[in-house]
């Protein structure tokens, strides 16, 4: 075992000074997944900077523009938050749809937004071939078991699936990710927040060394407003997506679909914006029929292998049947 030191912030500036002059800490906030990367031995840390105690920062706060979320605020309160499952139902839903009720209570929102992927090979050392875990070493999941595999912004180096739900939501959604750096502070859009594996699969965010997350914006819309999160997963909690859709859709009072959002999750890797499927729905009736077409355009450019061609279909008929529920539902709003 490897000696560790503590140190426990007593702000993010403070975290932010220790991370920047420290290349090997790292910081430790609920739903990182840090701690099992340790047990596991892919993260080996010379000293953990725990963010959990900081005060502030845990704030839920929404006015006519935008919801506002501090990253210390845990899955569990931005979930039951009047106003969330109210103007941001699909944001409610994603985070009631993750982990577990107890794991809810401890993770928070910066934590869950830096969680890594589950990929078997990753997560063990005794497969040398990772190209996240060792540049250059290969996929081992390439030609090995890839049930669970993304189909979409997969590269010759990595096809490990994002594992997260609540980021498809505020993916569907625009949301901003504020940090803090050495630098100051910037807002990230969060479709740029998560990178694709390209050459560079070890690299999963532009975040520079000490930059933290310190909350994330989401814009209000109509659309945001009446919207839908659906999850499909292989038993009914605790399971990671085999495909999910978060979808939103602004309706005239003619019927005629105004603005339209779908983001996917659990096939791809990272949140996967759908503008195609978007622009099929855009000034059209919502209707089944027109569901279905639109459906039928999500995942195009997939690159299965193997054991994961099955999500190709899959998420097709989620994206379909997250819009036909939503409408079902017959409130706006």
């Amino acid at each position: 075992m490897r000696a560790l030191d503590y140190t426990r912030a007593d702000g993010f500036e403070a975290a932010v000074e220790i991370l920047r002059h420290d290349p090997e800490a790292e910081p430790l906030g609920g739903g990182t997944t840090l701690v099992d990367l340790m047990k596991c031995g892919v993260a080996q840390p010379s000293r953990l900077v725990d963010l959990t105690h900081v005060p502030g920062h845990r704030a839920i706060e929404a006015d006519e523009s935008a919801l506002r979320i501090g990253a210390l605020a845990t899955m569990s309160e931005v979930a039951v938050h009047p106003e969330v499952r109210r103007r941001w139902p699909a944001v409610s839903q994603a985070l009631l749809k993750g982990a577990s009720q107890q794991l809810r209570n401890m993770a928070t929102i910066g934590g869950n937004l830096m969680q890594r992927t589950r990929c078997g090979y990753f997560r063990d050392p005794s497969f040398a071939a990772c190209n996240k875990r060792d540049p250059g070493s290969g996929c081992a999941a390439m030609d090995g078991e890839n049930r669970g595999h993304a189909v979409l912004g997969v590269s010759e180096s990595c096809i490990a699936m994002f594992p997260g739900d609540l980021p498809v939501a505020l993916t569907a959604f625009d949301a901003l990710v504020h940090v803090l750096g050495p630098d100051g502070p910037r807002s990230v859009p969060i479709d740029d927040f998560y990178l694709l594996p390209g050459d560079t699969p070890w690299r999963e965010h532009p975040l520079e060394r000490g930059e933290l997350i310190t909350g994330v914006e989401v814009p209000a819309s109509p659309a945001a407003a009446y919207s839908h999160y659906l999850k499909v997963r292989d038993r009914v909690s605790y399971e990671f997506a085999a495909a999910s859709a978060a979808v939103g859709l602004e309706i005239a009072a003619d019927g005629t679909i105004t603005d339209a959002r779908v983001a996917l999750g659990g096939v791809a890797t990272k949140p996967w914006r759908e503008p195609a499927v978007e622009a099929e729905l855009i000034g059209r009736p919502a209707t089944p029929e027109v569901f279905r077409r639109a459906g039928a355009l999500a995942a195009a450019g997939a690159r299965p292998r193997a054991h994961n061609g099955y999500k190709v279909e899959l998420v097709r008929r989620t994206v379909t049947r997250a819009l036909t529920e939503l409408t079902e539902e017959g409130t706006q709003g």
